[in-house]
């Protein structure tokens, strides 16, 4: 009977590979149906390409399925940043995001921050949002948290947290960090935290990072901060407001991580590159199995119907 055992991880591997290829054969199954009747001319009803569009959609939740992703120039820049940067250096990274947004982005945020950490940078963390704060807490939980325990708060990284002004917070510290931060999160005076030795303002520090999407975000940063300082700034943002921010690349902006496939493709690269993050969690990879298959779907449709046209207009000219 014991020979029969087998291990729960295995079980679970062996029903998630059984689900994935019945998925792909349903879709490809029905892709083909759909091309035999626009072949024949049939008309078919609009709820059942709405059907296949869930099933391309949640098969891939239901059984995860990745894509391999490698990291487009605009995104190789920014991790090409962190990864050149000297250990020591001085890395901020700004959480300008509320609930809504941070599905999309928080992905890009600890995968930053995993690689900053990785290489030994000192990482200073706050927010222009005032729920910015919150979610910066669950991605010090879980990124620094679990996966670095052995460093050290203030000495190797801080959370500032939130401050309120807006562009107001941005105008002060570019010339006076610790006017607008005179303590931590923690209220741990400026002074008695080693990570802000030597930062009198954002000209000292060696890369700003801005993760959001909304007002204030990337935009002010560029505006207040990297213009008049010559700051490198990168930027996180959502898919919907990336192409706003692609004609300051690369001049005024390094890179940008736009949407989810932004994430995926800097996550693909910390895998690819270092061993140690090889288990790490994907959220943006995992993402990107329901968006990319879904995109397949919509595509085999428009070409289905294309050829579907085609086909009736030709036998049309015959008769």
């Amino acid at each position: 009977m014991t020979d029969l055992f087998v291990p729960i991880p295995l079980l679970s591997l062996y029903v998630e590979s059984i689900g994935r290829i019945v998925s792909l054969i349903v879709i490809g199954g029905g892709l083909l149906w759909l091309f035999i009747n626009a072949y024949r001319g049939n008309e078919v009803d609009r709820r059942i390409i709405f059907l296949f569009i869930l099933i391309s959609v949640a098969a891939p939740i239901l059984f995860p399925i990745e894509f391999k992703e490698k990291a487009t120039p605009v995104v190789k820049a920014v991790y090409d940043r962190v990864e050149s940067l000297p250990p020591g250096s001085k890395v901020l990274i700004s959480f300008d995001f509320d609930p809504a947004m941070a599905p999309e982005v928080q992905p890009m945020a600890n995968a930053i921050t995993r690689h900053s950490l990785a290489r030994g940078h000192k990482v200073i963390f706050m927010s222009l949002f005032a729920t910015g704060q919150a979610l910066l807490t669950q991605s010090l939980d879980k990124v620094v948290g679990q996966e670095f325990p052995h460093l050290e708060e203030q000495r190797d990284f801080v959370n500032l947290g939130y401050k309120a002004g807006n562009e107001g917070v941005l105008n002060v510290i570019i010339t006076d960090f610790k006017k607008m931060f005179p303590t931590d999160v923690n209220n741990t005076p400026y002074e008695e935290i080693s990570v802000l030795e030597g930062i009198n303002s954002c000209k000292d520090l060696d890369l700003v990072v801005s993760i959001g999407g909304g007002k204030p975000g990337v935009k002010e940063w560029v505006l207040f901060v990297g213009d008049p300082g010559g700051i490198p700034i990168a930027a996180g943002v959502a898919a919907v407001v990336a192409p706003q921010m692609y004609p300051y690349y690369p001049k005024q902006l390094i890179g940008i991580l736009g949407g989810v496939k932004g994430a995926a493709e800097y996550e693909s690269e910390l895998v690819s590159n270092y061993k140690q993050f090889e288990d790490m969690p994907t959220p943006g990879l995992k993402m990107m199995g329901p968006q990319t298959l879904a995109h397949m779907v919509i595509l085999a449709f428009i070409l289905i119907g294309n050829f579907s046209f085609f086909i009736l207009r030709s036998r049309r000219r015959k008769e």
